[in-house]
């Protein structure tokens, strides 16, 4: 099959699959396994050039709802009439039926089956461990500064806090996307602060940013040094890619707990 992606989480999806050599273009944000670099690319995710994807014949086009402003992009492909179908998960169950999904629509529904179980056994395996733990710290997460955004209830980031052994801070608004305010976090009080600013490469997140808000600098996660700039690409895609940032985060908030846990082979295998 001639496969295109138009989302980083689906690239990743593709990749975990065993499809990454069927893949025949991306967006530009996807990065993800080094084997796609030289592919075509087909702008940003919210303004792919569909004249270009539609001239590359695609059998399949993985399309994403995970941004707003995408169902642009889903409403030109059925203009088109171009093969596709639309993901838009929001926690790691949605996670592990997409990967079943998607094998099924490439043909390869035994592929889809074995890797979602296998994601899904980690997980357990990680909410095992937390089970343990007799302190729950609360985690602030990031997405972006001004104004700023953060996961709510309905969100990945939620769950993995909690197999990590933490608490989302805002896991008591029944949203996936959160916009508050500085006052309402410092009101708050987290234990740590993890930065992961949607689209901003890594060495760009400056914490030192954070210091100039009214009050922060006395805020629990700053007096104890529990500040973090955590990796984009593995907390805000929804892919099986989030299993490595899970144990990542784990790591920090109970190192006595999962320190000798492994990431399964199947996740650190592709490069």
């Amino acid at each position: 099959m001639k496969l295109i992606s138009i989302c980083p989480s689906n690239t990743e999806i593709l990749a975990y699959l065993g499809l990454e050599e069927s893949i025949i273009a991306v967006d530009d944000y996807s990065d993800w396994p080094a084997s796609i670099e030289d592919l075509p690319k087909l702008g940003p995710d919210l303004s792919i050039d569909m004249d270009q994807l539609e001239k590359l014949e695609p059998d399949l086009v993985l399309a994403s709802l995970s941004v707003p402003g995408m169902e642009k992009n889903v409403a030109e492909l059925e203009r088109r009439g171009i093969p596709h179908i639309v993901l838009n998960p929001n926690s790691l169950a949605e996670i592990a039926e997409d990967l079943r999904v998607v094998a099924q629509a490439c043909h390869i529904p035994d592929q889809g089956m074995t890797r979602a179980s296998q994601f899904e056994d980690f997980i357990n395996h990680m909410r095992t461990i937390a089970k343990g733990c007799t302190e729950f710290p609360s985690c602030y997460w990031e997405w972006w500064p001004n104004p700023i955004f953060t996961p709510g209830h309905v969100n990945w980031l939620t769950e993995i806090s909690a197999i990590a052994g933490g608490r989302n801070l805002f896991q008591d608004v029944e949203l996936a996307s959160v916009q508050t305010d500085w006052e309402d976090i410092r009101l708050r009080n987290p234990d740590y602060i993890f930065l992961a600013w949607v689209g901003v490469p890594y060495e760009r997140v400056k914490p030192s940013l954070i210091m100039k808000r009214p009050g922060w600098p006395e805020l629990s996660a700053i007096v104890n040094s529990r500040l973090h700039v955590m990796e984009e690409w593995l907390y805000c895609r929804p892919s099986p890619r989030l299993l490595e940032g899970a144990l990542k985060l784990a790591q920090i908030l109970h190192p006595d707990k999962y320190n000798n846990l492994e990431l399964p082979e199947w996740i650190g295998k592709i490069k």
